[in-house]
């Protein structure tokens, strides 16, 4: 870490802006650099107020600020910490993850947990649009992103949407890219919720049963006929949706 000499210099450099936001900027320019990798602890409020010279009203506004942008992770009682930077997902697209990490240079992995044909429960049975106890396939796979889970699918297929559904090694193909090639996305169905994990859940993603984490109920049709219903699971820290709609214009 630079000396408190030296981070004096830079926040005096941004003295035409508010001292809260002068403050900021000396803490992004150690994360962008790289100086202040993720999980670094970084200085504390009173560590700021002697290292910088500034109130500790300011240190705090300024450490609050960039939690709130995402930029730091705040632990009560221990300190604050560099975030992990976030993958992202479109919102309303049905789009392979596979693509989706490798468009950021990253390398995707799946793991599958579950590949079955089993009975549709009646929650499975009305989604899919089946009779309650019909046979339907499911696959419960993680997709990591440079090792790290990013998210749990757990999708349940309509068997004569994609009749050879279980032969498939989705290790290497997506689930998304085998069914937009077996059953031409017609149309979509998408439900975004803020969830607590379960302990399997948990497991799987390698967090805490503490960190919440966003979740995606999609369907998807062919035609007329329902293909599948999953439940796609992302850890809170570690993913953000996006969605975007209209024109965008340059000025």
């Amino acid at each position: 870490m630079k000396r408190s000499g030296e981070m004096k210099r830079e926040l005096a450099e941004n003295d035409s802006t508010p001292l809260y936001a002068g403050v900021k900027q000396v803490i992004l320019d150690r994360i962008h650099s790289g100086e202040w990798p993720p999980k670094y602890r970084v200085p504390s409020e009173n560590e700021l107020v002697v290292e910088l010279g500034v109130s500790k009203m300011t240190a705090n506004r300024a450490l609050r600020e960039l939690a709130n942008e995402g930029e730091l992770v705040r632990i009560q009682g221990v300190g604050s910490f560099v975030a992990e930077r976030k993958g992202y997902s479109a919102l309303f697209e049905v789009r392979n993850i596979a693509e989706e990490i490798a468009e950021r240079g990253h390398v995707h992995e799946a793991s599958v947990i579950v590949l079955a044909q089993e009975t549709a429960s009646p929650e499975i049975a009305d989604a899919l649009e089946l009779a309650i106890g019909a046979a339907v396939f499911h696959s419960l796979i993680v997709h990591s992103e440079n090792g790290v889970p990013v998210q749990i699918e757990d999708r349940f297929v309509h068997p004569e949407a994609a009749p050879e559904y279980l032969d498939q090694d989705f290790s290497t193909l997506t689930p998304n890219a085998y069914l937009t090639a077996a059953a031409p996305l017609s149309g979509s169905e998408h439900v975004v919720e803020a969830a607590m994990p379960q302990a399997w859940e948990c497991k799987l993603l390698t967090i805490l049963k503490t960190e919440p984490c966003l979740t995606i109920r999609r369907r998807t049709w062919s035609a007329k006929q329902v293909v599948s219903t999953a439940r796609l699971v992302y850890p809170g820290y570690r993913y953000r949706l996006e969605a975007r709609s209209g024109k965008m214009f340059e000025e």
